[in-house]
């Protein structure tokens, strides 16, 4: 979608602090972080919600990143969440699906839930 934030920011079209990109996904720190550790996983093809027909090795595709994700950012011997939050009653507020991977410090039942 020509309009899509993560759309732009996987083309390369908008910078941001990239973690990790290959042919199929692109993470990258989020700009208003919850966590010392907050990076965003999003497929290069624009999916609106983790709903929208993702193909099987697509979506196994971002979910087996989250490991790498974790590795580079230092936080997969402590422990991390993974988040995908699923249209407007979650508070997705960009509509193209993406995995928060959050870490970094400890968490508790008042850490974000985003």
């Amino acid at each position: 979608m020509s309009d899509c934030i993560f759309c732009k920011i996987a083309a390369g079209e908008i910078p941001s602090s990239i973690v990790y990109e290959d042919d199929l996904v692109v993470a990258f720190d989020d700009l208003s972080p919850q966590m010392p550790v907050h990076t965003l996983i999003v497929p290069r093809e624009h999916h609106a919600n983790i709903g929208d027909n993702i193909p099987d090795d697509l979506m196994g595709h971002l979910f087996n990143t989250v490991k790498k994700i974790a590795e580079i950012k230092g936080i997969d011997k402590s422990g991390y969440r993974v988040i995908v939050n699923t249209g407007d009653d979650a508070q997705q507020t960009v509509h193209h699906v993406h995995v928060h991977v959050l870490g970094g410090a400890p968490m508790n039942s008042g850490s974000p839930a985003l």
